[in-house]
């Protein structure tokens, strides 16, 4: 039988980037005409985020926020190298990347062989420069495990979840960040240099209704009030969590030290319209965090689609994955924080779970 750890973290790409464009997501929406003005003014905001605004734009606040995610990100490095895996796997979101409109998976298997990467592509089209000030161009290469890759989408199928499977990824553009970031955020003070575990991606279409009506971005809020052409829903989190059961099976009946990683955010400011995308729903946020802490998934489980949707929390379906693997496994939480801002787009959260 394998062995097998959970880990939960975060793909945050403006940590990508240097203290002073952290909160570019928040300087764009600001510039949004169709945001009401006292929304947008500072004097009206939380005390949290006039703090974190402050005189400067959040940028020093950007080094406190930066100082702490890193802190728990090299826990979450340091569990997994004392754990030595024979394999990674990452459930993580495809934001209009390697899925476009030609298809969208629920669920893929990323069963690919070592596959270069370009890290920082996601923030070079949005013109900002990366906090280590290596060239654009920079790539690195991401190691595959494309026979244990065909064995998970084979073992998920056969459980009776339908899963697709991919062999490569899409030409002309970038590689999905939701995995290339993990990898980097895994090993941030060796960017480029060779990651020692190989990674089997499981793409989770966590944007849904939003993949292909907002290219997994940014909306402004006219085309929201014009009426947007929605696209069908993402699978439901009670799916993500059976999802996840399976995965854990798979795990446990090979005969390999298997990570299971939940890569993610959870709520985002630019999906919470309620929030005028200024904020992340921090209560949601907190009110999940709390259930998990106590063990009970029954909250994650019952949310709906549209609730997940509302709160802007698309991206913590990842997460719904990673807590089915932990119930069908008998894993329990050994160690997890919940890191809150109001101008920085997302909450983040980390976890091991053993």
């Amino acid at each position: 039988m394998g062995d097998v750890i959970g880990l939960g973290m975060t793909h945050y790409p403006l940590l990508l980037g240097p203290d002073e464009t952290m909160a570019a997501l928040l300087h764009s929406t600001l510039k949004d005409p169709d945001i009401p003005e006292a929304e947008k003014d500072p004097a009206n905001w939380s005390a949290m985020a006039r703090e974190e605004w402050s005189d400067d734009g959040g940028t020093a606040a950007a080094a406190k926020h930066r100082a702490e995610l890193l802190a728990h990100l090299r826990r979450v490095r340091a569990e997994l190298d004392a754990f030595e895996p024979d394999v990674v796997v990452v459930w993580g979101d495809d934001q209009y990347e390697n899925f476009r409109e030609e298809v969208i998976p629920s669920f893929c298997v990323l069963a690919y062989e070592d596959t270069e990467v370009d890290p920082f592509g996601v923030i070079t089209k949005l013109g900002l420069p990366n906090a280590w000030g290596l060239p654009n161009s920079q790539s690195f290469t991401m190691r595959g495990a494309p026979d244990f890759g065909k064995q998970l989408a084979t073992s998920v199928l056969d459980s009776g979840v339908d899963i697709a499977y991919s062999y490569m990824p899409r030409p002309g553009t970038n590689f999905p960040h939701a995995f290339a970031n993990t990898q980097i955020f895994l090993d941030y003070e060796n960017v480029g240099k060779e990651f020692p575990y190989p990674i089997v991606p499981i793409a989770v279409n966590c944007y849904g209704e939003h993949v292909i009506a907002r290219r997994g971005g940014i909306a402004r809020f006219a085309e929201i009030q014009a009426g947007e052409d929605l696209d069908p829903p993402g699978p439901t989190p009670a799916r993500c969590y059976e999802l996840g059961r399976a995965v854990g099976r798979m795990a446990r009946d090979s005969d390999l030290r298997v990570a299971l990683v939940a890569s993610s955010s959870w709520s985002h400011a630019f999906l919470y319209d309620e929030g005028w995308h200024l904020r992340p729903d921090t209560a949601a946020d907190r009110a999940l965090y709390e259930a998990m802490l106590a063990g009970d998934h029954e909250p994650w489980v019952q949310r709906t689609s549209q609730e997940v949707v509302h709160s802007g929390q698309h991206e913590i379906l990842n997460w719904h994955c990673l807590l089915g693997a932990t119930t069908e496994l008998g894993m329990e939480l050994e160690w997890s924080e919940l890191v809150e801002t109001e101008i920085f787009n997302s909450n983040k959260a980390f976890a091991v779970f053993r």
